[in-house]
Formats: C-alpha cells, structure tokens, sequence
C-alpha cells in the first residue's frame, strides 16, 4: 500500500459516468485533496477495505452496487467515514433514505460547484472535529489518563486536551511547573501522540551536564576539536532527528550555548564543535523548567529572544496539592506498579490511610507521593497498606497554635499559666476544623458542611465571621 501525506484529506469519488468522476476529480485536486475514483461500487469498496479516506462521494444508481449499498458497507467497516451521495433530481427519495442508512448529507445533479465545495468542505471540518474526539476517547480511558500521566481532575483533563490538540504540531512547546509535576511525563505524551512517535525521544537535563561539556553533548565534535576528542561524534541534536528532543531544566542553559540553541531553532541547522560544515536537523523542541524564566528574562539570566522562540505552547502542570482529587488515582498505579516490581501481595489502601494520604500537601508533588507508597509497599505485611506503613509525619497529628502561642493538636495539651480567652480558643480551635474540611472537599463548601453535619448557611457565616474578625 502506498503512503499518503497525513496532512491533506483523502477523497473517494464513485460514479459509473466517466465525465463526472473527471470533473469532480479536477475539481477536488484543486481544492487540495487527494482523490481517487472508481465507476462502481465493488472497486471502491475494494480500495476502501484497505485503505484510510475521510470522505466518499457516490452516485446513488450505478450497475451493481449502488451508492447506498455502498454506504451500508462502508460503515460497517469504518462508521465514522463521511459518505455524501449524488442523484438525479427524479430520486431524491433515495437519496433520503440514504440519510437514513447514515449519509452526511446529498447533492442532486446537476449541482452548482460552489455550494457543492462548500458541503464537502463542511462534511470534512466534521469528520476533522469526530476524528479528534475519537482520539481523546481513546487516549483518555476511564478518563483518569493520558500515557504516562494519571488524573481526572479538571486541571488534568485541560492538560490531556491540550497534549492532544499541539500533538500534530511542530510547534516548540514549554512545560513548567514544580518538580515532581509530571513535565518529562507531558513532553513523552506530546511524542506519543504526533506523528514523530515512531522516531526518538531524546531527553537532556540541562543542569546535569558541565558546562564545558553540553555543546558537545547536544550539537557533536569533529575529532580533534578538543583535548579527548579523538573521533567524529554525533550529538544529541542528531540523534533525535526525526523525532522529538526534549530539554528539561532549561533555565539552568549558559547563556553561551543560548546562542547556539537560539540559532538551531531559526535556521533548523546546527554545526558540530570543531566542524566547518552546517548539517540540517529535523527534530520537534521541547523544553521544560521549574524556573520563572519571565523572571530570569527580566534578571538578565536567560535571552528574550530565546524564551519567546521555545514559547510558542505553553503547558503548566499544576502541583498535586490543586489536584488532590487525582490522588486516589495516583495511589491505586503506584500500589500496582510497586507491588509488581517489588513481588508484593498489596492490592489496595485502607480508608484511614488513605484520609491521611489526602491530608498531605505533598511539595514533593507526585515524585513525593510515589515515594510514600513504594515505602508503605514495601513495609506493609498485608495486602492492604495501613497508617503503620506511612511515615512518621503522615501519621503524627499535625499542631496548631491557640490564640495564646500555646501548641494545641485535637485537643487542648494544657492551659498556659497565664490563662487564656476560652471563647477565642473554641472559635480558633472551631475555624481550623472549617479549614480542613475545606481543604478535604476542595474548597467547595457545600460538601464541607455536609462532611461537618452543618448548614450550608452555617458554614457561610461562620466563614464570613472569621474574615470580618481578620479585618
């Protein structure tokens, strides 16, 4: 089977009169289609059982197989393909049970070519549209992930829409957020899903290469070109091309090598240490950092020019303490993985732990929690990880401070010499529980009060109180 470009939409044309499979065909060339044509409806449905097309247009009465025979076939083969069908003026009532059977739409002949441009032109934006939805359905199962990403959260599920829409793409990509978010796991999804998935990913960490040594390592050597440089060596540049490199931490760049990266992504060519030769590269950039670089752009740490030219998308992975609706999904994959590699029985949490799991702000972010639960699987005896196997701090009931400075936990420790205002106590002690179950229910206060078994509109004053009292 022959390759076809990707990137322009595939056409069958089924018509027994030569003269109209050549119009269309003309026609539909122009437009910048690729098309192929057929004078009955056994050779297109021959072609089509193996081979891709987004859309078939077919005349309705032809010898043998007429077009709604056709469309019926066709869509037991491929449902989602758009099938538009022609006919006389005398048998529209065919053409309106060819609907029926699953038609996009008809045309009767003869037919003005503009308004016929234009139907095809929106036949194909919808089968675009249903092409894109059945990608993020697929990817996204049980909606609680995308490759290597977990979460069902609405930060995570704005993500997962914006991998699959720049996917495509050859656009440069920035990925920030703090450590531990998940950003190498984001530039692996971007790969995944384009069409450089089947070429390399080359990750390099920015900040784990010596400086006197990243030229070299991105863009090659030529021998000779310095002390220890006794062969002609590729760099990592070269090796992704094709595919996708992916430079993480890349605030921690020299501003030398700034240059050289600026250049690679203007001109697409690169030059090894010591050559005198420019070689073109093929390869989709994207960089991820932990760093403001607007920041480090406005301290004179890293070029304008640069941050606006890797720039072009922008992806922000949130910290899992905005997303901890996502943590259930996290635990239940890091209990399997672990368990698997580590030959242990564990197959779930029990409720308590997983309260206190919850609980955890986590500025470690998922790489934190991850740690946690491989710890507990490998302590935990049973096959359910209990509170006994988190650590000492997931397990400790976290202090607060009374109005006086004393320490207080779920209960007063003791009262201060000095005395203290009971009422202000039981109204502090009163807020942080309010505060708590807010954080639990994600801020959302309805379920807070629920959780607490108070009014809705108990809840609204108590907290509206509290920030009259603040003022």
């Amino acid at each position: 089977m022959s390759e076809i470009p990707i990137d322009k939409d595939r056409v069958i044309v089924v018509d027994d009169e030569k003269s109209m499979r050549d119009f269309l065909s003309i026609m539909l060339k122009k437009e910048g289609y690729l098309v192929e044509t057929f004078p009955d409806g056994e050779s297109a449905l021959e072609y089509f059982s193996e081979n891709n097309c987004d859309l078939i247009i077919a005349d309705v009465r032809m010898p043998g197989m007429g077009g709604v025979e056709l469309l019926k076939k066709v869509k037991e083969l491929e449902p989602s393909t758009v099938v538009m069908v022609m006919t006389a003026y005398a048998s529209v009532d065919t053409a309106v049970d060819a609907m029926k059977s699953g038609a996009y739409d008809y045309f009767t002949k003869p037919f003005n070519v503009d308004d016929i441009k234009l139907h095809i032109d929106r036949a194909l934006k919808w089968r675009r549209l249903e092409r894109e939805n059945e990608l993020l359905k697929k990817n996204l199962k049980s909606a609680v992930g995308l490759g290597g990403l977990i979460g069902n959260s609405r930060l995570m599920r704005e993500v997962y829409e914006m991998i699959m829409s720049i996917a495509s793409s050859k656009a440069s990509v920035l990925i920030t957020g703090e450590s531990g978010t998940g950003k190498e796991l984001v530039a692996w999804a971007i790969h995944d899903e384009s069409q450089r998935k089947d070429a390399s990913f080359v990750p390099v960490n920015c900040g784990a290469i010596p400086e006197n040594l990243i030229e070299s390592e991105l863009f090659g050597h030529q021998k000779g070109a310095f002390t220890g440089a006794t062969s002609n060596k590729a760099g990592l540049v070269e090796k992704a091309s094709g595919g996708t490199l992916f430079l993480d931490e890349i605030g921690e760049m020299p501003p030398s090598l700034q240059v050289k990266l600026l250049r690679f992504l203007q001109e697409k060519i690169i030059r090894r240490v010591g050559g005198v030769n420019d070689i073109a590269v093929d390869i989709r950039v994207i960089v991820a950092t932990n760093k403001d670089l607007e920041a480090e752009v406005a301290a004179g740490n890293f070029r304008e020019d640069l941050f606006y030219r890797l720039n072009v998308v922008h992806i922000e992975m949130p910290p899992l303490r905005k997303r901890k609706e996502d943590i259930p999904y996290l635990v239940k994959h890091f209990i399997e993985k672990h368990s698997k590699e580590l030959d242990k029985s564990v197959k779930a949490v029990s409720e308590e732990a997983m309260e206190l799991l919850m609980d955890n702000d986590y500025n470690g972010n998922v790489r934190e929690l991850e740690n946690v639960i491989e710890r507990a699987v490998v302590l935990e005896k049973g096959d359910v990880i209990m509170p006994a196997s988190l650590p000492k701090n997931f397990t400790e009931v976290m202090s607060q401070k009374d109005v006086s400075g004393e320490v207080v936990g779920e209960v007063l420790s003791d009262i201060p010499s000095e005395g203290l205002d009971l009422d202000k106590a039981v109204t502090e002690y009163e807020r942080r529980i309010i505060e708590k179950a807010l954080k639990k229910c994600g801020g959302v206060k309805k379920k807070a009060a629920e959780l607490l078994g108070i009014s809705f509109r108990s809840i609204r004053y108590k907290l509206e109180k509290y920030e009259t009292d603040d003022n």
